[in-house]
This record gives C-alpha cells, structure tokens and sequence, in this order.
C-alpha cells in the first residue's frame, strides 16, 4: 500500500482535484446557459481545487526532477561537481519547504483559532491554509526521498 502511495499519491489526488473543478465549471456553464441560473459556490470549489493542484504538483514536480532549475551552471561542471551541487540544491529547497510548512502551520491554526469560514462554501479558513503546510509537506518528503537517492548515487560513484 505504500509502495502504491509513493508512486500515485499526486496523480490520484491531482486527478480527483482535476475532475471537481471540470465537472463544477461545466455544471455552472450549463446552468448558465440553459436555465439562466447559476450554483454559488462552484467558482469558490473551482479556485481552491486549482490552488490544492498547484501544492501537490509541486511535489509531483520533485519527485519526477521535472521542477524548474537553471542548468547553466550544471552544463559547465564535471559530473561529481554535479551532483554535489544537486545535493546541495535540494537542501536548499528543502529548508525552504521546511519553513514555509512551519510557518503556514502556525498560519492555519490562527485562522482556525479565529473561527472564519468561507463565503460560499462555508469552509474554515483555517482548512483552506492547511493546504500550504499539507502540500509542502509532501514536497518535504519528496525532497527527503530525492536527496536520499542523491547521497546513494554520489557514494556509489566513488
């Protein structure tokens, strides 16, 4: 099950996410268009599935190596210079998700203290800015997974 997790966790829930926001979209143009009323709430479900999307493609990104690097300071170095400088990336990175899952940690548990909800939806707040710590969470983890397989690589090509 977790092996399973590992690999699909992203897909699945970037999936599910994808397919709220079509299927609340499509609802509120076809109620729009051919009964000429519309649902409250389906551009409120729509902006926070994209914004659980981008959080969790962020990990996605990490774990594929697919996110946004500039490589042109890679291109001119030999191959252990390389990964020493992609570990040290990674840390970097890391450190970076670390605080910001830290920070909006204690960001979500204000807004839970303050006890606001959403206008349409009627949300917690509080739920809405878990996403931050929750998504770079996962990011962390994947971070954590990626500079294993760094450290590993590098020793083995000792």
């Amino acid at each position: 099950m977790l092996k399973f997790l590992d690999q699909y966790l992203e897909v699945i829930l970037i999936s599910i996410l994808f397919s709220i926001m079509i299927v609340s979209t499509f609802s509120q143009i076809i109620l729009r268009a051919l009964f000429n009323d519309s649902i409250s709430w389906s551009e409120e479900l729509t902006r926070y599935c994209f914004i659980l999307m981008v959080f969790f493609g962020i990990s996605y990104a990490v774990k594929l190596n697919k996110h946004i690097k500039i490589d042109l300071i890679m291109n001119i170095l030999n191959d252990k210079k390389k990964k020493i400088l992609e570990i040290f990336s990674t840390i970097i990175f890391m450190l970076f998700t670390l605080y910001l899952t830290f920070y909006g940690a204690g960001v979500a548990q204000k807004m839970f203290s303050l006890g606001q909800t959403s206008p349409a939806l009627h949300i917690p707040v509080g739920f809405l800015y878990s996403i931050i710590p929750l998504g770079l969470g996962l990011t962390t983890i994947r971070l954590l997974q990626k500079l294993f397989g760094d450290f590993k690589s590098f020793r083995l090509d000792k």
